[in-house]
């Protein structure tokens, strides 16, 4: 289980893996070069990204097949 604060220090820069939470489970991102250096658009890596991606032109589908490395609380 991840708290923000410790979810935050997995922001994909200086070598540390991409995560981000999605209603309430935790992806790794970190295989997706755009998140890498967290360089993707918005720079979402190490945040919860619910509402942003709830709200994004992409939708959850983007998420799809990315591996679950914990939960939210």
């Amino acid at each position: 289980m991840f708290t923000l604060a410790e979810l935050a220090q997995y922001d994909g820069q200086d070598g540390r893996p991409a995560y981000f939470a999605y209603e309430g489970q935790v992806y790794d991102a970190s295989s997706i070069p755009n998140w890498k250096e967290n360089k993707n658009h918005g720079n979402l890596a190490g945040k919860d990204i619910t509402d942003a991606l709830k709200h994004s032109p992409h939708g959850a589908g983007v998420i799809e097949g990315l591996p679950v490395v914990g939960t939210l609380g």
